[in-house]
């Protein structure tokens, strides 16, 4: 199917009196890039790249409808609609339950995480689906980024994936994203117990119409959910396992200490102060809109 869409590729391209440099500076790309296409020797089109492909060359959308198969054994498909769902998404709420999101893992954690899934198959398609990842980060150096707020089970920040090096590197990723004020991070601490997250990671995403979907994953299995009953559900668990996590300062300070190696139970709060915390941030306007880095104290009751 890659060597299809070259194929087809080239003959627009043709039929459109292009050359490869003139088609990749109308797809904002290289013409070695246009090559590596229509050859099918480089990494395969993302469906950014296609879509402007079949603008420049005039394809009425062809190319477009060849991309899913393009990328049929590269990522199953519960996967790619996941992924195409977020290209369009003004936010983004995870609940990460054992490895760090795709979107703010680093290459080497990446490889680490993606080496081990049971869909794959070949040495080449863990290098598409590592370039394919990469590439999808770009989603949050856009003009247009989406909100994205992100709870990592403390058991993410525990599991050295890919070695100690690796996960430091990783670590460090984690507190540089928090400097984009349209992220947001928060850790659920073990000593939180049991929660509405506790069977797997989720996702709940808000595109430009208003429309919400979810998405559950696992292991080796995904599913997108549209109906709106059950993605009230999703989003009202995502909101559970948020208002449980310690506040957003409190847990980039312990993704440093973890990372230097000096966290310590002393360094969480106490149950009480966390159950406060919670109370205070369910309040927020929606559930989720608490502001970064400040701690709220409730207002002192009247004496009698």
């Amino acid at each position: 199917m890659a060597a299809l869409f070259g194929a087809r590729l080239r003959r627009l391209r043709l039929s459109a009196g292009l050359t490869q440099s003139e088609l990749g500076l109308r797809a904002n790309t290289h013409s070695t890039r246009i090559n590596q296409i229509e050859r099918t020797t480089g990494a395969k089109p993302t469906l950014e790249l296609a879509r402007a492909l079949d603008e420049a060359v005039g394809a009425e959308e062809l190319l477009i409808e060849l991309w899913p198969y393009v990328y049929r054994e590269t990522f199953p498909g519960w996967a790619r609609a996941f992924m195409e769902r977020s290209e369009r998404a003004v936010t983004i709420r995870q609940f990460a339950a054992s490895v760090v999101p795709g979107l703010l893992q680093t290459e080497d954690y990446a490889r680490a995480v993606l080496s081990v899934g049971r869909t794959l198959k070949s040495r080449e398609q863990l290098e598409e689906r590592l370039a394919s990842r990469l590439r999808r980060q770009k989603l949050l150096r856009r003009p247009d980024a989406a909100e994205l707020w992100v709870v990592l089970d403390e058991a993410v920040l525990r599991r050295p994936i890919g070695g100690p090096v690796v996960m430091r590197k990783q670590l460090a990723r984690l507190l540089e994203a928090s400097d984009d004020p349209r992220i947001t991070l928060q850790i659920l601490p073990f000593s939180s117990g049991g929660h509405g997250g506790v069977e797997g990671s989720l996702t709940v995403l808000s595109v430009p119409d208003g429309s919400h979907c979810a998405y559950s994953e696992s292991a080796d299995y995904g599913r997108l959910i549209d109906e709106p009953e059950e993605v009230k559900s999703f989003a009202a668990t995502y909101d559970q396992v948020r208002a449980l996590s310690l506040p957003p300062a409190m847990s980039l300070d312990m993704i440093r200490s973890v990372m230097e190696g000096t966290h310590g139970a002393d360094r969480l709060p106490s149950r009480p102060e966390r159950r406060r915390l919670a109370q205070e941030q369910l309040q927020q306007q929606g559930g989720w809109r608490l502001r970064r880095g400040r701690r709220q104290h409730p207002r002192p009751r009247p004496r009698p």
